[in-house]
């Protein structure tokens, strides 16, 4: 399938939210690996136009670069969670090395809520993560970042998959600026017009 799905495993975990609640018309938005100044502030202008509230999942090597952004983010009302610092893969790290780059990030960005790179964690990490953490998945990725596809496709692809109580992950990322810049407006047009409805995490 074209969006990439979460293992099957990784739904029947405890302590992690890969979608919310299908009674309710509701989604969540949400988007990875900023902050930077090239994206970004695009994303939030075009966030208060719809009047939006979304989760960014900050690398703590950006936010440590672009601490203004950052609190941008937050003055406006959005919210934000950790990403790790570094974005290093769970299961390419030793897990103290991969724990003490979430703590390095928490340091920067005060959240409870967690993201892992890649959507993978071995059930070691996750067990100790959880404890501290809301780990948050997605059940809706457009592959933005991917460079090999063309606007239209990830468009099509994120109004497809999309149902109630979806978490939807972009990227404020250079490698998926063209792809991410055409396709967000166009998705949250669509989705107002199917009666959802944005929300926190």
């Amino acid at each position: 399938m074209f969006i990439e799905q979460i293992p099957v495993w990784l739904r029947f975990i405890k302590g992690i939210k890969w979608r919310f609640s299908h009674k309710k018309k509701t989604i969540y938005l949400t988007f990875d690996d900023g902050p930077i100044p090239e994206i970004t502030p695009w994303v939030l202008v075009l966030l208060d136009k719809y009047h939006i509230k979304a989760t960014f999942f900050c690398v703590g090597e950006n936010v440590s670069k672009h601490p203004q952004l950052y609190q941008e983010i937050l003055r406006r009302g959005h919210q934000t969670g950790n990403h790790t610092y570094k974005h290093i893969k769970a299961l390419c790290t030793p897990n103290e090395e991969y724990f003490a780059n979430v703590e390095k990030a928490a340091s920067l960005i005060h959240s409870k809520l967690f993201r892992p790179p890649h959507g993978l964690m071995r059930y070691s990490q996750i067990k100790e993560l959880r404890k501290h953490y809301r780990i948050i998945l997605w059940d809706v990725v457009p592959r933005d970042y991917n460079r090999k596809l063309s606007p239209e496709k990830v468009l099509q692809k994120a109004c497809r998959y999309t149902r109630n109580g979806s978490i939807i992950v972009f990227h404020d990322s250079l490698k998926a600026e063209k792809n991410m810049t055409y396709a967000l407006p166009r998705y949250i047009e669509y989705c107002l017009s199917k009666g959802y409805q944005f929300e926190l995490l």
